[in-house]
This record gives C-alpha cells, sequence and structure tokens, in this order.
C-alpha cells in the first residue's frame, strides 16, 4: 500500500505542476493532494506546518487565480466580454500548445473587448492588462507547483 501513496503523491505533483500552466487542471490543489498523499506514508515524514501553511497558500493561490484577472479587466474599463474573450481564448489555445496557451488569453480578451467597444486602442489595453494578470497568476501556480513537486520527491527520496 506504501508504494501506492508514494505513487500517487508523486503522480499528483507532476500533475499539478501540469496544471500550473494547463487552465483545465487544478494545479495548486493537485499538488496539495499530493502532500497530503505523504501522509499516509509511514516511512514519510510530514511537518504539520508545512502541510497548514501549504494549504492555507494554495487557498490564497486559487482564490487569486479566479479573482486577479476579473479585477484587472475591471481595473482597466474592460467588460465582460474581454474576460469571457481571455477565457475562450486560453482554451482555444490549448489547441495549439505551447504558444497558444500564452497568447490564446491575450487575443481573446482583445476580440472580446473589440466587440464590446469597437475601439482597438481600448481593446489593447484591457488585453494587455488581463495578459499580464494571467501571467502573474501563473507564476504564482507555477512557483506553488514546483516548490511542493520538490517537497514530494525529497520527502519520498529521503
Amino acid at each position: 500500500m506504501e508504494i501506492f501513496f508514494v505513487s500517487f503523491a508523486l503522480i499528483c505533483g507532476a500533475v499539478g505542476l501540469l496544471g500550473a500552466v494547463i487552465p483545465a487542471l487544478p494545479g495548486p490543489p493537485v499538488s496539495f493532494l499530493g502532500l497530503l498523499f505523504l501522509l499516509l506514508c509511514s516511512g514519510v515524514e510530514v511537518s504539520a506546518t508545512f502541510i497548514v501553511v501549504a494549504g492555507v497558500i494554495m487557498a490564497v493561490i486559487t482564490a487569486i487565480d479566479y479573482i486577479l484577472p476579473v479585477w484587472f479587466t475591471q481595473l482597466s474599463g474592460g467588460s465582460k466580454e474581454s474576460v469571457r474573450g481571455a477565457l475562450a481564448g486560453m482554451l482555444i489555445g490549448l489547441l495549439f500548445l505551447p504558444w497558444g496557451i500564452i497568447i490564446g488569453p491575450f487575443i481573446g480578451a482583445f476580440v472580446g473587448e473589440y466587440l464590446a467597444c469597437k475601439r482597438s486602442g481600448q481593446a489593447f489595453k484591457v488585453a494587455s492588462v488581463s495578459f499580464i494578470a494571467f501571467l502573474v497568476t501563473t507564476a504564482l501556480k507555477l512557483i506553488y507547483s514546483v516548490v511542493l513537486l520538490f517537497y514530494i520527491v525529497k520527502a519520498v527520496v529521503w
């Protein structure tokens, strides 16, 4: 059973890392699940403090991932159409990995805002801010998932 828990912890860590950059996968929660699976391993010691801190950080990053892009878009004067466009661009961008996932939200936000306001300058501004929010949230998720995967591998190896 130990091998199953260790394997599942490593798989969750790897999938969490992928989920940090692929929007369809919830990266930080899956990485955190991998950390929780280490608790079921008798030979692996995991600090309760580390688990609580990692859980709180995961919750904060997950909330930020949903709130920040919308908030940034609203601050830049964007419409709901630009938010929907960014989401659509992100999903369509999955078909054109790896660049599609990077540029898809920008193009989607631009098209959504342009359709809403018919001004290319405003649409470019909103798309740029939306893109910055996407980069910030992706970086946060990626850093978190890398740290947890490192911790999982370290705990399993040592």
